[in-house]
């Protein structure tokens, strides 16, 4: 009876080390929810950088979450000034101060900021056929949007990396052109 027992904790045992060893494909962001939009006050939605501001009446879909991040995590390049007065609203989440263009920073959605567990770490960016550096210094909100705290412009999607004009510099890409751009990114 012994040898049984030991037999069978030892196949249970086996059978848990297999199962664990197979690669488990993370779950998928899922919307969280919606939020209607609300029409900004005159003059209150800074339209820099092709900035979208929020439509009165329309639905807008909200994130939790981002896609899991990777060695070569896809995700959407946007153009966004972190200057004060400028497209990006107020200051960045990661130490509530402005920065210039002339940086290459970068907000990330929601769930790839990580309740600022980002903050001021590098990412490496890779489109256009080159690859930039660039600190995390705020969030690309995916949860709330459409309002005076977001610039009246809608929520983030959620695999949005918006940058400066220096990361955009820095990928090679011509000032026409910048404003969005399929790319992969990782943490450096």
């Amino acid at each position: 009876m012994r040898n049984i027992i030991l037999s069978l904790s030892i196949f249970m045992l086996l059978v848990l080390l297999i199962a664990n060893s197979f690669e488990v494909e993370a779950k998928p962001c899922r919307p969280s929810g919606k939020i209607r939009g609300k029409k900004p006050p005159p003059h209150k939605c800074n339209r820099n950088n092709d900035s979208e501001c929020c439509i009165e009446g329309k639905l807008y879909t909200t994130y939790n979450c981002s896609p899991p991040v990777t060695s070569r995590t896809k995700g959407f390049l946007t153009l966004n000034s972190f200057e004060k007065g400028q497209d990006g609203g107020g200051p960045s989440e990661c130490d509530k101060k402005f920065h210039s263009d002339d940086i290459p920073t970068v907000a990330l959605s929601t769930g790839w900021f990580n309740k600022m567990s980002r903050c001021f770490h590098n990412i490496t960016i890779r489109g256009n056929g080159r690859s930039a550096l660039a600190m995390v210094v705020d969030e690309c909100d995916s949860t709330k949007g459409c309002d005076e705290p977001h610039d009246y412009q809608p929520p983030c999607d959620n695999n949005i990396v918006d940058a400066s004009k220096a990361v955009w510099k820095a990928l090679g890409v011509p000032e026409h052109d910048q404003g969005g751009l399929d790319i992969t990114w990782s943490d450096a």
